[in-house]
């Protein structure tokens, strides 16, 4: 009589154990997302948590910005736009300099960065695993918005389609990157037939400009890149305009996300909103350096939408959104 008194209690503990996993997982639809966030709202991107002693309130604010060029450069550019948001929040705020998107999206997961614009095909990654909330991106002033994938080589080089690089070198950036590696890896799997190895051999640069500046200066011949970094490029007379050639122009992209880590106060959440879109770009540093690829104005976004493109680009490519 003991013993089945004691195994109904265990079997009673197992089910109600069972029930509130149950309960728990229905409290917590998560989607792609890590297991450290939920998304009760269905937007695919991390909630803010209801509980406030899980919020953060830093000070200084750790600001990034995608590494696709010098971030020496950049720390110059957003200069102006952080001292608005600084005025905004209320807070310091510190310009972090990150060299890998690897580096980027483990600072945000770790808690040591708080706002960060990540570039497009490091959008996904950094939604899932970092908990990663975008909200904004640049546009031209008659709201327009985003980039082409290109493949670039130089004059003379043998390449004049898409077709000549069988047998061939192609640099990319990075695997994270949309158009330094997985919109082309797409494009040519899907339209052409071509797989890295067996028709061609790729090499990583680990930046766009990287890959812009070894096409020109015929290190690599052939690259897949972002057309806003080489307009960028071209307009800092980095590289001129006669030292590539396109051979390849995508669909329109969506540019870079920017964003908060998704436990910040919701109260500071709104204010670093606010000063993204009140923001004067008129005579800034920023408007100096993003005017070069017709940016002008932070418009308002979200990740569901905008990104469908992207994540339908990795699924293509097999990409997987599980956390390290």
């Amino acid at each position: 009589m003991e013993n089945g008194l004691k195994q109904l209690l265990v079997a009673s503990s197992v089910a109600i154990m069972a029930l509130a996993t149950s309960a728990s997982a229905q409290d917590c639809p998560r989607g792609d997302l890590d297991d450290r966030y939920c998304d009760v709202d269905g937007d695919l991107i991390a909630d803010i948590p209801t509980d406030p002693g899980q919020w953060l309130d830093p000070n200084p604010l750790i600001f990034a910005y995608t590494p696709v060029e010098d971030p020496a450069v950049y720390k110059t550019a957003w200069a102006d736009f952080l001292d608005h948001l600084s005025a905004t929040t209320g807070k310091d705020i510190v310009f972090f300099p990150v060299q890998s998107n690897a580096a980027q999206i483990e600072a945000m997961r770790s808690g040591r960065l708080h706002i960060s614009g990540f570039n497009t095909g490091s959008n996904p990654l950094a939604v899932n695993c970092a908990g990663f909330r975008p909200f904004t991106i640049m546009a031209s002033l008659d709201g327009g918005f985003g980039y082409e994938m290109e493949i670039i080589t130089y004059p003379g080089s043998g390449i004049e389609s898409i077709e000549d690089i069988r047998g061939k070198q192609l640099a990319f950036s990075s695997p994270t990157s949309n158009s330094g590696f997985k919109a082309p890896s797409a494009i040519l799997k899907g339209d052409y037939d071509m797989l890295p190895e067996r028709d061609f051999e790729p090499v990583f640069s680990g930046k766009h400009d990287n890959t812009i500046l070894g096409v020109a200066n015929k290190d690599y011949m052939a690259g897949a890149i972002a057309n806003s970094v080489l307009a960028r490029m071209i307009e800092r007379d980095v590289v001129e305009p006669e030292q590539v050639v396109s051979i390849y122009k995508s669909q329109t992209f969506p540019t870079t996300g920017f964003g908060t880590v998704y436990n910040l106060k919701p109260e500071l959440q709104d204010k670093i909103r606010e000063a993204f879109f009140t923001f004067e770009w008129e005579g800034t540093s920023l408007q100096e350096e993003f005017s070069k690829s017709g940016e002008e104005q932070f418009i308002e976004m979200n990740y569901k939408d905008f990104w469908d493109v992207i994540r339908k680009i990795d699924a293509a490519n097999g990409v997987s959104y599980a956390c390290q």
